[in-house]
């Protein structure tokens, strides 16, 4: 997490103590026992915890701004509002939403929006999605690179990487990853998926979002990809819920 000096800027010439355990203390300390609890996770405590206060000033705006900067999507903060307008009041979350609309403003979940840009419509492999996908090379050589965006709810078929593997750097918006028998994980910004070899998998959107992962090819001899059954609607559907 980038070093705090609110607390000094502010502060530093009436209260160097406060100013010291703001920035060294809290954001210091606390903040970084990452190992104990994620930056995205401490992010959403503190903004329920702001709102539950009636605390509607620049320091929720900012914690919003940080909950965004580590992971946390407009969708689920709207969500967060949501739920919280039913347990600390209709009107705090009102008061809350207009924040979030600034906190979140360059946010705008379209596909242009992703780092190494949208790419072609997928159309080699569109057989094989759910949706429509976009695709865009980044590097051929040695190992595939390739920077691969879904719009919400594209997903593709279930399928099966012989002998290399497949790794995915999730770099914007919503989406999931799911082995077969085992239960879909929900993908991030900043998230890693290592599939090995031979294990029958899916990704792709959540159904309210665009998705875009890296998709590196673990480069291997004889490296081949199955594609399978496409996944069932009914399954797809019940993992927003």
């Amino acid at each position: 997490m980038k070093k705090q000096t609110a607390g000094r800027d502010a502060l530093n010439d009436l209260a160097p103590e406060f100013a010291y355990l703001n920035d060294d203390v809290l954001f210091g300390d606390v903040w970084s026992r990452t190992d104990k609890l994620s930056l995205r996770d401490r992010s959403l405590i503190t903004v329920v915890a702001l709102i539950s206060k009636g605390i509607f000033d620049n320091s929720l705006k900012y914690h919003m701004t940080n909950a965004k900067n580590n992971g946390v999507s407009k969708t689920e903060m709207v969500e967060v509002l949501t739920q919280l307008a039913f347990y600390v009041g209709w009107p705090n979350a009102w008061a809350a939403f207009p924040i979030l609309r600034e906190a979140y403003k360059e946010d705008t979940s379209l596909p242009s929006d992703s780092l190494f840009g949208l790419g072609e419509e997928n159309k080699a492999f569109e057989k094989y999605f759910v949706g429509k996908s976009y695709l865009k090379e980044l590097n051929t050589k040695e190992a595939g690179i390739y920077n691969v965006t879904f719009e919400p709810g594209c997903r593709n078929n279930w399928h099966i990487h012989h002998v290399g593997g497949q790794i995915l750097l999730v770099t914007d918006g919503e989406g999931w990853y799911q082995e077969f028998s085992k239960p879909a994980r929900k993908l991030h910004p900043g998230d890693v998926v290592y599939i090995s070899p031979e294990v029958k998998h899916w990704h792709g959107a959540s159904k309210d979002s665009w998705f875009t992962h890296i998709a590196i090819s673990v480069p291997a001899k004889g490296a081949s990809t199955s594609w399978c059954e496409k996944v069932d609607d009914d399954e797809y559907s019940k993992l927003d819920k």
